[in-house]
């Protein structure tokens, strides 16, 4: 198997459309670290008696790293007790922690390496963590899904989400947005499908005395196991030379913010460009991930028994009946149901946008109508008009899942493609930031509110225009990006002495991409046809699946 950036290196006949599929299956597979909350209940019963009845949970969350009142033991290593949503919450926090420090750490060697590699290692990361959760479920040790799907998990996930990101953007000069939106659209798909389908897999491994996670965690690691793998050796790189049949760079006058040169890596972050785009990036991120986190809470808080066709019912102000305690939760995941299909497609349509209307345009649309939205949300959310406050925050989700698939296209712009898969790894340090910053900020407002007797129904509007203020750095910040200065580009001798390098960092790679005869053949249509229908099937199924459950909006 050969592994080598050089011997992975395509000929002039190689059919460029078929790294996209490749890049979308190891998407697809470790964007189920979004839909991991389906794992929090039937864990939080993992635990039951001789009747079928769940033991007592460990402790308090707080207390989960400290001894229990009652006891010696610790929720980390327990066995005899059920763990808290708090306690399996971490899990979700390291998993993008651990994405952008590990993509920021390994950004620079993957460059290196070459993209195959680098998927291969997240293959082994991603698929090796779950199994070792497995083990965890199977033996009911709390620091073992910590360290399974977590920590290694989510090197995984670092290592996985910018393996494809510098590949694409160089098969796809012309097309970057589009290029880069096509995979990332898949990391946000992986849970659409991923949720549904271990929900099934518990559903049929379930017994009355074991939720069926571990089975489930061991399925999925197989199952992620043949596509990481397959899109992984899926990966091919260009030449240094090579540019799309017929298509000629823009002149720099009309684009002054597209580099026709490269940044060194080391140079990257000592320029202002990169921070403000960091700030971007985690501006964007953050007004968006704490409202879409709390997307269920907010959308029945609100509206109330609206959403069950009894207006005069408060959500949260009175004791519901069963049924309409089910029916608004039905409702409320028919909105995230909505809310996810709009930040998949988000990332595709906003990305591919972004080349006709360029990076810089598409930002300030993102900030400029999201603040505007954020202000709307507030005031339909006061009159309760629904169907306008569903189609602002779908809005709202497109635009933050289109923020993610242009922001690599946005760096090669502005520092060119040689590095900028490490510089994208760099920048991710932002979501992690973000991850953290959004929801304190909407789960501190609600709170604060909350407890001051506030009216469910007016919790958020002071947290959408603070979201607002939020998009509004973020349009200053973008404002104020430049070209690059000069001094910051490599020379054409430093880079040909790079790329000259790079040919031989592998001295027993013997792979000549003129001569051999792989490199000269011309890719099979079948085979690119069947690398898109390998990932369109389980797209639709995901698509299909998202759309029954958002249908609970409509009755």
């Amino acid at each position: 198997m050969q592994l080598s950036k050089a011997s992975i290196t395509a000929g002039p006949h190689f059919n460029r459309w078929l790294v996209p599929p490749a890049a979308l299956a190891v998407h697809l597979s470790i964007g189920m670290a979004y839909g991991f909350s389906v794992f929090w209940k039937p864990l939080g019963a993992a635990l039951v008696d001789a009747s079928g009845k769940p033991l007592a949970t460990c402790a308090a969350g707080a207390s989960t790293f400290t001894e229990k009142l009652s006891g010696t033991s610790h929720a980390l290593f327990a066995t005899d007790c059920n763990w808290t949503q708090f306690d399996l919450g971490w899990m979700y926090t390291l998993f993008f922690v651990l994405l952008g420090c590990s993509a920021a750490l390994w950004g620079g060697w993957l460059e290196k390496a070459g993209p195959r590699k680098a998927g291969l290692v997240a293959t082994l990361c991603w698929c090796g963590g779950l199994l070792i959760s497995a083990l965890g479920v199977y033996q009911h040790q709390l620091w073992m899904l910590w360290l399974g799907s977590g920590f290694i998990g989510g090197i995984g996930l670092g290592l996985g989400y910018i393996s494809p990101v510098s590949t694409l953007i160089k098969w796809f000069p012309d097309r970057r947005g589009m290029a880069t939106g096509m995979a990332i659209m898949g990391f946000g798909g992986g849970a659409m499908i991923g949720s549904p389908l271990a929900t099934k897999l518990m559903n049929h491994f379930a017994t009355p005395t074991e939720a069926g996670v571990w089975q489930t965690f061991v399925v999925l690691a197989l199952i992620y196991l043949v596509f990481m793998t397959l899109g992984s050796l899926g990966y091919r790189v260009p030449a240094a030379d090579w540019t799309p049949a017929g298509w000629t760079p823009p002149p720099p006058k009309e684009h002054r913010l597209m580099a026709t040169r490269h940044v060194h890596l080391s140079n990257a972050h000592k320029t202002p460009q990169f921070w403000l785009l960091w700030l971007i990036l985690c501006m964007n991120v953050s007004a968006g991930i704490g409202v879409i986190g709390a997307a269920a809470p907010m959308l029945q808080e609100t509206f109330g028994g609206t959403l069950i066709h009894k207006p005069n019912l408060g959500f949260a102000d009175i004791k519901l009946s069963e049924i309409d305690t089910a029916a608004a939760a039905a409702v409320g995941a028919g909105f995230v149901g909505f809310i996810s299909l709009f930040n998949i497609f988000g990332r595709i349509a906003w990305a591919s946008a972004s080349d006709k209307l360029g990076r810089r345009f598409t930002y300030f649309v993102f900030f400029v109508l999201g603040a505007i939205l954020y202000c709307t949300g507030y005031y339909v959310a006061e009159q309760h008009f629904l169907g306008l406050f569903i189609l602002v925050f779908c809005v709202i989700a497109s635009m933050y899942g289109g923020g993610f698939a242009t922001i690599p296209a946005y760096l090669a712009d502005l520092f060119g493609t040689q590095f900028v898969g490490a510089i994208h790894g760099r920048l991710l340090t932002a979501w992690s930031t973000a991850g953290i910053l959004g929801p304190v900020i909407v789960n501190y407002m609600h709170d604060v509110r909350l407890e001051s007797q506030i009216a469910y129904a007016d919790i958020y509007g002071p947290i959408f225009l603070t979201l607002a203020a939020l998009l509004g750095i973020g349009f200053i910040a973008n404002l104020l990006v430049t070209p690059v200065a000069d001094k910051y580009f490599m020379s054409d001798e430093a880079l040909a002495a790079l790329q000259a390098a790079e040919k031989n960092t592998d001295a027993t790679d013997h792979t000549n991409r003129v001569t051999s005869p792989t490199s000269l053949a011309t890719t099979p249509k079948w085979l690119v046809a069947l690398a898109w229908v390998s990932v369109g099937v389980p797209i639709s199924y995901g698509i299909w699946m998202t759309i029954q459950k958002a249908w609970a909006l409509f009755t």
